[in-house]
Order: C-alpha cells, then sequence, then structure tokens
C-alpha cells in the first residue's frame, strides 16, 4: 500500500517510525551520560539537540540531490505547518522534562506515553475519521498495560499532582504534533524534509531563552565526552529519528503511530539491560514482551490495510 498524497508506501512508513521509536529510546541513555560528566540542564540538553539536529539535517539538505527543488504546497501553509509542529514538539520536550524533575522518570513516563495514545485515537476520530477497529483498541490497551508494567514494575515511583498535569502538557504537546503531522500529510504538496527543518528551527527558537536562563554552557572536566555525547544525541535520535518520524507520520493513522513510537521505553529498557548493566527484571521482560506484541500487531494490520472505509463521515 502507498499513501496517495506523498507517495510513500505505508510499509516504509511503519519501517521509519520503528527505527525512530528506537532511536528516541536511546537518548535517555546518552543524556544520563552528559549529567554524569557536566552540570549541564535538561532545558539546555534540548535545545543544543535540536539546534545542533537542525545543523545536520539543513546540511544533508544541501548535499542531497533534489532536496532544495522548490515545494507545491503555498508558503503561507509552509509557515503554519512548521509553526505549529515547532511548538507542538517544544511544549512536547520541555514539559516532559520539567515533569520528570517534578514527579520522577516513571510517572512522568508512564502518564506522557501512556495518555498520548488516547488522546491521539479520540483526536484522529474527532477530526479525520480514522477508526482503530476493535483489534486496533486491544493493541493499545495491552501496549499501555506493557508500559505500566515496564515502567512501574520496579516500584518506588511517587505521584505528584504538579508532575503529573505537565506530563499531561507534554502529551497534548505530542498529540498535536502527530495530529497535524498527519493531517497535513493526507492532503500532499507537502516537502517532508523541509518542514522537518522548518519544525527544527522553530523548536529551537522557543527553547533559546528558556536554554539561556537555565545555562547554556555547561561546565565540565571531560568537553571531548560532552562534546561526542551532544553529536550523537543530535545526529541518531534527533535528526535521523525526527526526519523519519515526520515521514512515516504523515501516511499512517495518528493512533497507530502513537503506539509504535511505545518502542521508546522499550529500547531503552532494552540498552540499559545490554549496555549499562542492568538487571533483567520479570517487570521488564512482561512489560517489552506486552508492549512489542501489541506493536507489532498493530503495525501488521496497518501494512494490511485495515483503514477506515472512504466513505466514513469525517468530524471537524
Amino acid at each position: 500500500m502507498s499513501n496517495a498524497a506523498s507517495g510513500l508506501p505505508v510499509g516504509r512508513g511503519l519501517l521509519y517510525l520503528i527505527v525512530a521509536g528506537a532511536a528516541w529510546g536511546t537518548a535517555g541513555a546518552a543524556a544520563s551520560l552528559v549529567y554524569q560528566v557536566s552540570d549541564m540542564g535538561p532545558v539546555a540538553l534540548s535545545f543544543w539537540r535540536c539546534a545542533a539536529g537542525l545543523v545536520l539535517l539543513v546540511a544533508v539538505r544541501l548535499l542531497r540531490p533534489g532536496a532544495r527543488t522548490a515545494p507545491s504546497e503555498p508558503f503561507g501553509r509552509r509557515a503554519l505547518r512548521a509553526g505549529a509542529t515547532g511548538v507542538g514538539l517544544a511544549v512536547f520536550q520541555t514539559a516532559y522534562f520539567g515533569a520528570v524533575a517534578a514527579t520522577g522518570l516513571a510517572v512522568a513516563t508512564v502518564v506522557t506515553l501512556g495518555a498520548g495514545p488516547v488522546l491521539i485515537a479520540l483526536g484522529a476520530r474527532l477530526t479525520m475519521g480514522e477508526r482503530l477497529g476493535r483489534g486496533g483498541l486491544i493493541a493499545v490497551a495491552g501496549a499501555l498495560a506493557g508500559l505500566g508494567v515496564l515502567v512501574f514494575g520496579g516500584g518506588g515511583a511517587t505521584v505528584r499532582p504538579w508532575g503529573v498535569l505537565l506530563a499531561v502538557v507534554s502529551a497534548l504537546g505530542y498529540s498535536a504534533m502527530t495530529l497535524l503531522t498527519r493531517w497535513w500529510g493526507r492532503d500532499g504538496g507537502a516537502d517532508v524534509s523541509a518542514g522537518t527543518v522548518s519544525t527544527f528551527a522553530v523548536t529551537s527558537l522557543c527553547l533559546l531563552p528558556f536554554a539561556l536562563r537555565e545555562g547554556l554552557l555547561p561546565h565540565t572536566a571531560q568537553p571531548g565526552a560532552v562534546l561526542w555525547l551532544l553529536a550523537y544525541i543530535a545526529a541518531v535520535p534527533t535528526a535521523l529519528a525526527y526526519a523519519l518520524y515526520f515521514a512515516g507520520a504523515a501516511v499512517v493513522r495518528s493512533a497507530t503511530v502513537s503506539v509504535i513510537m511505545l518502542l521508546e521505553p522499550v529500547s531503552a529498557a532494552v540498552l540499559a539491560v545490554v549496555l549499562l548493566g542492568e538487571r533483567l527484571t520479570a517487570a521488564t521482560a512482561v512489560g517489552t514482551a506486552l508492549m512489542l506484541g501489541s506493536v507489532t500487531g498493530l503495525a501488521m494490520a496497518e501494512a494490511r490495510g485495515e483503514h477506515m472505509p472512504e466513505d466514513e463521515p469525517v468530524l471537524v
């Protein structure tokens, strides 16, 4: 199957999303290493992640043959799309970091990533008429159950209302970004590469004043290690992952996108066991199995084309 508007096959879009989700999962481990060797704060790290990722995306776009062709969509629509998705990305990242600081990683992760699929499924149904179907609902429920087991399996989580509120705000930003990408991707005429560059430019500008207040340049005794880690974060879980995310999210149903991106905590958990020496617990194994099974089932359904009927009314 392919999306008639963009020409990208749905199967390839699913693959892009899977790679993006796995790449996002490595960002947490890299960020933890940055925090260990420097006093860089989370907002400053998010800014450098987006700003350096922007530089890489621009460089690739300039060097890639045919990348500088003029997009067919009007300038006003390009600006609106970049502004809306850029603000959504900035809210998503900044509110999530704030939630982690306020209520801890476990609660922030489960609220943000758990609320995302629910909000996106509801928004996609109301604005684009997209339906999950019974199998899709079961897959979402299984993925959320796996997320809960994976995150809370170790115990010790502390719930604080302010942190939960920030996590919900983060989920709203993520949901808006996903829904807008899908909405504009349905019509065609969008230059995904240029749109990703513009989105990162807007996000970097949004984060800059907060990063300046927090402290833009870190103090460290290991500047080389910090630079290498920042280069990795900018290249793999940012420039590469978000380019693949925006391309895939334009052709895959929004609710499916949100569930596939739950591979991020799975990737982080596997990385923690394999590379960081953390113990493989029963909760990690069960949660990972539930989430991988749900993601696989939903991706297979999407690839088979289990979409809503074309004559389904769209509510706007």
